[in-house]
């Protein structure tokens, strides 16, 4: 999504369960240098993929993290903010919160047709 917009930019999904990461990996999605993509934790790994990616630091096993490194983690967390909120709106169609029950071959054009109701409405709120 566009952080200066809100708008929904690029969806990618898969049948079944796999990790947002792997998703990511198979998609073959990229964007350009000059963006910088604010990703969660689970995506460790992906600076080989975009060196521009920003991901909170983890803990290690028995050390905690430095304030440094807990004031970054604050500061990427509240930039991702606003890519939940747009997932929690999405999620209120149902589409993503509940088990999709009709056929797979529909699920992408309905997805798509939802994220363009959410961009419709952002756009026509502002």
């Amino acid at each position: 999504m566009d952080k200066k917009s809100g708008l929904i930019i690029c969806t990618h999904f898969c049948n079944g369960k796999k990790h947002d990461f792997k998703l990511f990996k198979d998609s073959k999605v990229r964007w350009i240098q000059s963006v910088r993509g604010i990703v969660d934790s689970g995506y460790t790994g992906i600076k080989k993929l975009q060196s521009t990616s920003s991901l909170p630091k983890k803990r290690r096993r028995g050390k905690s993290l430095t304030k440094d490194e807990k004031q970054t983690n604050r500061k990427i967390s509240s930039e991702r903010a606003l890519n939940e909120n747009v997932i929690g709106r999405l999620k209120r169609f149902k589409i993503l919160s509940d088990k999709y029950r009709n056929r797979r071959k529909r699920f992408a054009l309905r997805f798509n047709l939802i994220a363009g109701i959410q961009n419709w409405e952002l756009k026509n709120d502002s």
